[in-house]
């Protein structure tokens, strides 16, 4: 993911609204450093410290899939300042523990293979994604964040070997049902074509967020990269 996917959303979200909107690069994401451990406890005391910074307060924060994992673990963690959050928007995820699904494993795996075929162009390693994403619209997304410099092989901006390393993490989530909720306006966002949000999981959601509604929209995981057109 890179906060640069995010850029329209942002900017009708700041003509509708008339506030200011930010947009966030976790670590190992985008424009920030690559630094250890990538755990939702530390992407979520980022997020904190940037908060704190910038002297924000009765803010409204939204993450998608990973991001919406880390925007759970900011509401929940325990030196959540009382008037930071007012809203929480989570898109296409559940506060679960489970294994990466089949097609993330692959998304990782034909990672390493573009980086390990010394290619030169984003059209080749289009080639190679194709083979596993059939969807023109999410090979784009996803080839964001690829890094291209003449006269050397493309790199992805996320560095795969930390996110190998910190994928047991990845899966996780820090805190278990009954141990922390938030009781602030929570909205979930549900792909219909989608199964990270379904019937097995949806009273977790209720454990840790008791005060939330969940909306359903005819659309993918990846969001308005499978709404048709």
């Amino acid at each position: 993911g890179s906060k640069r996917n995010w850029q329209s959303l942002s900017k009708a979200f700041m003509r509708d609204l008339g506030k200011p909107v930010y947009s966030l690069d976790l670590r190992n994401h985008g424009s920030s450093p690559h630094i250890r451990p990538m755990t939702y406890t530390h992407m979520a005391a980022d997020v904190l410290n940037f908060c704190k910074k910038h002297s924000l307060r009765e803010i409204s924060i939204m993450g998608h899939s990973m991001g919406g994992k880390v925007a759970m673990t900011l509401a929940l963690h325990p030196e959540l300042p009382p008037n930071l959050l007012t809203d929480l928007i989570v898109s296409d995820i559940a506060p679960i523990r489970a294994r990466a699904s089949e097609d993330t494993v692959q998304l990782i795996r034909t990672m390493e293979k573009i980086e390990a075929n010394n290619i030169y162009t984003r059209k080749e390693a289009d080639e190679i994604l194709s083979e596993h994403e059939k969807d023109p619209n999410v090979r784009a997304f996803l080839l964001t964040n690829l890094e291209i410099k003449k006269a050397m092989p493309v790199k992805f901006k996320i560095p795969i070997g930390i996110l190998k390393e910190g994928r047991p993490e990845i899966e996780s989530f820090p805190y278990a049902p009954g141990e922390r909720s938030w009781d602030g306006h929570a909205l979930f966002i549900k792909g219909k074509k989608s199964k990270f949000i379904n019937r097995h999981n949806i009273p977790l959601i209720d454990r840790f967020f008791p005060q939330n509604q969940l909306q359903e929209l005819d659309t993918g995981h990846w969001g308005k990269f499978n709404i048709p057109s």
